[in-house]
């Protein structure tokens, strides 16, 4: 089943209300087009909408901090507690060391939350698939937000993603990310092999939400 990855980031549009109410589209749009759809809202929203909606809620952000004298810290173990079912890491604008990567991927599979790492480039790609994380997501930082989409702008680094991820740990899914808004960006995406798409402002920040979903669907 096609992946759909929403990442809320912190805009206005997707922040207390505005992303329960996001959340509650994004539900809606999954059921009626049978199309699996992750939300990832911040860390304040997250119980929020857990026990509002029935949809899959991811972290923007784990650390890889255990319980106790850790103050300021996001645990996995917190997330699992507020309802969460996962957590992207490595995030461009949230980067990590391969250590601190690790440490977050430890913590989340002690608990049983699923992963997305995020990689820029394909020697990024072929260490997170060595950590073997329940996706992979391909971004280069430069289209984030730039409505280019990287299945346009660069299909090869796509296509090397998938490739390299595939013959290290097959078991690990790629997702496409950057640029992404349109219906024809997720289809090209699925056609480079990836098996959803990672994206933001093309939805958070569309005039109507529920119609930019719609469209972002419209091709498959």
């Amino acid at each position: 089943m096609t992946l759909i990855v929403l990442n809320f980031k912190t805009y206005q549009e997707s922040t207390g209300k505005e992303a329960l109410r996001l959340a509650s589209i994004c539900r809606d749009v999954s059921e009626e087009y049978s199309i699996k759809i992750i939300v990832v809202p911040q860390v304040a929203d997250i119980y929020a909408i857990a026990n509002s909606v029935n949809i899959s809620v991811f972290a923007q952000h784990v650390d890889g901090a255990g319980q106790g004298g850790f103050t300021g810290h996001i645990t996995a173990a917190s997330l699992k507690a507020a309802g969460a079912v996962g957590s992207i890491i490595n995030h461009s604008e949230k980067r990590l060391m391969l250590a601190e990567i690790d440490a977050s991927l430890s913590a989340c599979r002690i608990v049983g939350l699923d992963t997305i790492i995020c990689t820029n480039n394909i020697a990024t790609t072929r260490a997170a698939a060595v950590l073997k994380p329940r996706y992979v997501a391909i971004e280069p930082p430069e289209l984030i937000g730039s409505g280019i989409p990287v299945s346009k702008a660069d299909p090869e680094v796509v296509r090397g993603a998938v490739d390299i991820v595939k013959k290290i740990e097959p078991s690990v899914s790629v997702l496409c990310g950057a640029g992404i808004t349109h219906g024809e960006d997720l289809k090209a995406a699925l056609e480079l092999g990836s098996e959803g798409v990672l994206l933001a402002s093309g939805i958070i920040k569309a005039k109507n939400q529920r119609a930019a979903l719609d469209d972002l669907v419209s091709c498959i």
